[in-house]
């Protein structure tokens, strides 16, 4: 990362959730050796996930799920900094990102930061000219909320001012297509529920356009075209995702 010593660790707390990550939580651990604080909330891993967190100087607590959304908003309450970043298990902070949020926590006028996100897919980090993913993952804990009636894709609310940087984190949970279909099947179900909770109802018209309309957006407008043939099987797995939502919408709906 960078040589900064222990007296120069950055003033920011960052928090996990997980459970049963003992293959990834060692690489996300190496990459938070210059932050001030590491909070790991475990739901209950059979695995060593707790143990390897704490060797690496995290505070590890344990709470029983209590969702996406919820867990989230636990966790950062157990943080003490003022600056909070929320990261999961399968994920990495690079030098470039550890450089913007040491430059971002000094402006008094920033509360949120977005970054963008490389999802590795089968072996390779998509190219520089594929447009990438963002969340908003860098926050003033006091102005930052989790909405708990999100069942998926959570992220916190910010009442304050937000930036994009270029700077990216590395993601490793999509890298293999069987991973990457399981998650796809059980977000899109989650996803179905909440949209279903907050008064949307599936449309025939919709289901029936859906999967084209999501991989052309994908294949071309966000230039997944540049990452090949991953790229083009990226394309066909979002508009597998998009179709399963708006499917199981429609089954939500017709079940009621």
């Amino acid at each position: 990362m960078m040589n900064v010593t222990e007296q120069t660790k950055l003033p920011v707390s960052v928090f996990i959730v997980a459970q049963n990550e003992e293959s990834n939580i060692t690489r996300l651990m190496r990459s938070l050796t210059h932050f001030d604080e590491v909070v790991v909330v475990d739901s209950g891993s059979t695995d060593d996930t707790p143990a390897i967190a704490r060797q690496h100087g995290a505070k590890v607590f344990h709470q029983t799920w209590l969702g996406f959304a919820a867990q989230k908003q636990w966790a950062m309450e157990q943080c003490k900094n003022d600056w909070v970043l929320n990261l999961d298990a399968d994920e990495v902070v690079t030098a470039e990102m550890f450089k913007a949020i040491a430059e971002v926590i000094k402006d008094a006028n920033v509360d949120a930061v977005r970054f963008n996100r490389n999802d590795l897919f089968l072996g390779k980090m998509p190219p520089k000219w594929m447009k990438k993913p963002n969340n908003v993952r860098l926050y003033r804990r006091a102005k930052a909320k989790f909405d708990t009636t999100q069942k998926v894709h959570e992220s916190a609310r910010v009442d304050g001012r937000e930036i994009h940087v270029k700077a990216s984190f590395d993601h490793y949970g999509y890298n293999d297509i069987a991973t990457l279909v399981l998650k796809f099947n059980h977000y899109s179900s989650l996803k179905a529920k909440e949209k279903y909770q907050r008064g949307k109802r599936g449309s025939l018209i919709k289901l029936s356009l859906i999967c084209a309309i999501e991989f052309w957006r994908k294949y071309l407008l966000q230039r997944h075209f540049t990452f090949g043939v991953r790229g083009f099987i990226l394309s066909i797995l979002n508009a597998h995702y998009a179709f399963l939502k708006e499917a199981k919408l429609l089954s939500e709906s017709k079940n009621k």
